[in-house]
């Protein structure tokens, strides 16, 4: 995935490439948009979302919370206002240990192929 290594690269994302990402629909981003006010993508003239590297990385803590820990809306919202930065460390150890299991799951492809 070419958006996981060029995330940093880029000053805009669609909400296409945020949920490829992410791996969830484009119509669950559009309603984590409107349950936090945190998730504050750029809006063009023809109404077209563009999310930053900062709302990425928002959108990512709030998967964290609801997909990972299971948190309902309201108690996510409200670990994100009290605890951002223990949520932000937590999504980020997420996301490193994710992209270590793709590694290793590639390296494993590669030496079935070997066989």
């Amino acid at each position: 995935m070419a958006l996981k290594k060029d995330i940093d690269f880029k000053l805009y994302y669609s909400v296409k490439e945020v949920a490829a990402l992410l791996g969830v629909n484009e119509s669950l981003l559009r309603y984590w948009e409107r349950e936090f006010p945190q998730i504050t993508p750029r809006k063009s003239g023809r109404n077209i979302r563009q999310y930053t590297k900062e709302d990425v990385d928002t959108v990512r803590q709030i998967y964290y919370l609801v997909k990972v820990r299971g948190l309902k809306l309201a108690a996510a919202r409200e670990v994100l206002r009290k605890e951002k930065p223990a949520v932000e460390r937590d999504a980020e150890i997420l996301r490193r240990l994710q992209s270590v299991k793709e590694q290793f799951e590639a390296l494993r492809r590669e030496l079935n192929a070997l066989e």
